[in-house]
Parts: C-alpha cells; structure tokens; sequence
C-alpha cells in the first residue's frame, strides 16, 4: 500500500487528490491535511464582495466529498516536513497541528511514501502597516469571509453616496511586490458596475492603485493581441476600459502604510505621495505559509527545500542571473523537489524562479513589481499532472514525469461584472503561454492566435457557466473528470 499526502486542499492540492484517488485502487490511501472545513471558489469571492452573490454559493464543505470518495480528511495545519523520516522510520513524515473544533491543538505525525506541498499562500497583511480587515483599514476579497465584509462595506459606501456624500473609492495592490492584479482589475470592474447600477455613479472617484509598471501588465509582462489584421497592447486594452468607466489608474505604486481614510506609498520615481479614500479593497502580497524542513535528528534544514519567502523549491532555475537572460526553459515542468524523489510543490507553494514581469525597484531600492501569478487554471493543471505521476509510479510504470510548464500550458482570465443573464459584461484574457517564449514566439513570446482579449456580454456568460462547472468538478459529481482544469 502507498500513501499519499497532500497538504492543503486549494485547487492544485484538491484537484490532485480527486485525480488520484480516481487512478489508483483502494488499497492505496490518499489524505488530503487541510485547516479548512469547507471548499472556496476564490475567483467567484470577487461577486460575493460586489454583493452580487450569497458566500453560500462559492463554499461548500469537504467531509462529506472525501467520504463518499474514499479520501482520507484531516482538518489540520501542516507544521513541519521530515523528507528523510525520523529516528523511528525512514519513512518521509509530517506533523500536522489539527484545526477542527474537536480536536483543536493537538498535534500528529503522519508518515507518506509521496507528498504534495499544496498549501497555497500566507496572505501577507502585515507586510504593510495598516493592511486588510482585521487589523488595518482596508477590506479583501481573499476569502468568503473576507468577501462578505467588503460586500458590506460597499453597500455602506453606496448608501453614503444616495444620501448625497461623494466617495472615493480605491481598488488594487496593498504592497509593492503584490501578485493577482488580475483579481484586483475585476473587483474595480464590479465596484464600478455595482455604483453606475445604483445610480450615484456622479458620486463615486473610483482609482485603480496597482504596483505594475503599465496597465495590462498583469504581472505576466503584458500582451499584445492581433484582430482583423491590427495589432494592440494589453496596456492600451485595459486603459480604453478604464477611460470608458471612468477610472483613474495609479501606476507603479507600492503602498508604504495605510492610515485610516489614508494611503500613504511610494512612486518607481521615488517620489512619496498620499492618496485619501472612503472605501479601498487592496490585496496582500504572498508568502509561504510557515512550514519548516528538519532531519531525522531535528536540524532545521528548511533553507535547502525552501526559498526565503517560504516557498518550495522546485525542479526550476534558481541560478538568478540577469533579467536579460531569463527563458522559458527556467519554469519547473514537473514540479518535484531537488533531492527528494517522493515530495512535490504546486500552485502558490512552488517558489517561481524569477517574476514574469521585468523586476522594478525605486531609487530607494523599494521592490514594485507585480510577483508572478500561479493560481486558478495553472494550478489545477498542476495538481493533475502531480497526480499523474504519482499514480504511474505506485503502479510501477517507470514512465517519465507528467509536465505542465507554465511556459507551455495557456490560461484565461475573466473579468466579469454584474450575475445576471442580459445585465453582465467581462473583459475577457486568454495568453498562450503564461511565461513567454521568446525562443518559440520571437516577436512577442506568446502565440498571437491564442492570445486576445475580448469584451462583452458573451465573456459574462462564460465566467457564469465556469462557476457552475467548478463547483460542480470541486463535488466530485458524476463525470466531473470531463470537465478540463
């Protein structure tokens, strides 16, 4: 019997365990360690934290999918990783605080022959003083929870302005090193959306605040799409949205502190600026979620697995050379630890071996470059690819590793506002491939004939239709391995 541990149940780390429990028979065991009850649809928070959407129709709990699947489910945080076994087994381990109301506190060591590191990220509030909703003065769209209270404090400021008050309202990045702007880009869409609706649209200044360099860099280096034979930039895409509704965009900014009512940040420039708010949702930047690496004997050796963000190494280029230099080749294609033939990392908990974007500093030497994003898509496709060769090895295959280099699989992005059928609009992404490849697509690194965007009604009814179609993929429900990650 082999057993596979999978530590957090995100898309990468929930995908993989549905796959495998799917390709390997019941003798072998799949356990999923999670602190988490319940399963969250994040790209759909953004319609929950525009108030368009209930947090019931994006969350739904997991015990009860791991049981009729035949998962084993613990409901705790992974704490430490002992990739060579202890003084008992050589035998790879974890220790696992539990979470779950019965059993809050105590720990557990739990032995796997393979194990996937899925955790996803620590959102890093605290990276920027005064930063998000529990202790700052700022709302997120990071959970479901998160998302009701920025629901709520939208409708406030909406309410303020039907009573007369002019608002200010500002949408982006809370720190200089953020990822997800694309996220960001759709819930200033939504807020837009959402005030125009409400008629006090004269009422609303609505900024987008983002640490990209240009508009439409998305951290992903920008785009450029080719249509009846023109060619344009993602930076003249997203600015045409923006003119059109009237947002006013902050570019190449990295938020220092956040004052109530203030946001005090610094330009590439180096120039120091305040920008005053009523309402602002603005992202946290990422890091790894805590967890260390020790010997048989108890030596901490986290800095050979791990990066010094906390995330984990992969099979990627860290050589750091010169932006210059960089190449799609850099990317991990299997996502396996050096020096570990059991243990993998994937989404958000792989350490990237450098930014997508061109990295920026201010004079200052402050970092304002968007980090590469690895969620949604990529992420699912990862945890597949993971599962695959774990399977092909219990099996005893000897096939080589399953691949899935974000510098050869595609991803889309869609930005949609409104849920109805007919009152909804999207600005659509697709990119082929995520990392550009200058080698392949010498002009522009990408494919231009898999690379566009794209705005209207149709966008909407499929970011409608994707909503369905995870939820019903993340149940397990009869077919759901039909349904592309």
């Amino acid at each position: 019997m082999a057993r596979t541990v999978i530590l957090g149940a995100g898309v990468s780390g929930h995908t993989a365990a549905l796959h495998l429990r799917r390709l390997l028979g019941k003798e072998h065991e799949v356990v999923v360690v999670t602190p988490n009850s319940q399963w969250n649809w994040i790209p759909s928070n953004i319609w929950v934290g525009a108030g368009t959407m209930p947090k019931s129709d994006v969350l739904f709990p997991l015990a009860p999918v791991y049981a009729k699947q035949g998962i084993t489910y613990v409901q705790a945080l992974g704490r430490t990783i002992l990739p060579h076994g202890d003084t008992e087994s050589s035998q790879g381990a974890v220790d696992v605080e539990y979470t779950s109301p019965e059993r809050r506190g105590q720990t557990e060591r739990l032995r796997y022959d393979y194990l996937i590191n899925a955790t996803g990220p620590k959102l890093n509030f605290g990276a920027t003083p005064g930063l998000g909703p529990d202790a700052g003065h700022t709302v997120s769209v990071c959970t479901a929870d998160h998302a009701v209270h920025a629901a709520e404090e939208l409708a406030a400021s909406i309410a303020r302005m039907k009573a007369g008050e002019r608002q200010v309202m500002v949408v982006g990045t809370g720190h200089g090193a953020c990822t997800c702007e694309g996220a960001a880009f759709e819930y200033v869409f939504n807020v837009e959306h959402e005030v125009r609706k409400a008629g006090v649209r004269d009422l609303a200044e609505i900024i987008f605040f983002t640490n990209e360099y240009e508009l439409g860099d998305f951290g992903v280096g920008g785009m450029q799409f080719e249509e009846n034979g023109f060619r344009t930039t993602g930076k003249i895409w997203t600015e045409s949205l923006f003119r059109e509704r009237g947002v006013r965009a902050i570019t190449g900014a990295g938020a220092t502190r956040i004052e109530e009512g203030v946001i005090h940040y610094e330009l590439l420039d180096g120039s120091e600026h305040t920008q005053e708010f009523d309402f602002a949702m603005l992202l946290p930047p990422f890091t790894g979620v805590g967890i260390n690496a020790l010997d048989a004997e108890g030596n901490d050796i986290s800095d050979q697995y791990f990066a010094p963000n906390g995330m984990m190494r992969v099979d990627a280029d860290y050589s750091g050379k010169p932006y210059e230099e960089w190449r799609a080749s850099d990317w991990p294609k299997t996502y396996q630890v050096p020096g570990l033939d059991n243990v993998w990392a994937v989404g958000i908990a792989f350490a990237p071996p450098h930014p997508i974007s061109k990295p920026r500093k201010s004079p200052n030497g402050t970092v304002i470059s968007p980090a590469p994003p690895r969620t949604g898509m990529p992420a699912g496709v990862m945890g597949k690819a993971v599962a695959m060769t774990i399977a092909d090895r219990v099996k005893g295959r000897g096939k080589p590793a399953h691949e899935a280099s974000m510098a050869a699989m595609g991803a889309a992005c869609v930005a949609s506002a409104g849920t109805g059928l007919f009152e909804g609009s999207a600005a659509a992404i697709t990119m082929l491939p995520v990392v550009p490849d200058f080698e392949k697509y010498p002009e522009t690194g990408r494919d231009l004939t898999e690379t566009k965007g794209e705005i209207g009604l149709a966008g909407h009814w499929m970011k409608a239709s994707l909503h369905h179609l995870f939820i019903y993929k993340a149940k397990a429900l009869p077919g759901w391995q039909i349904i592309p990650e």
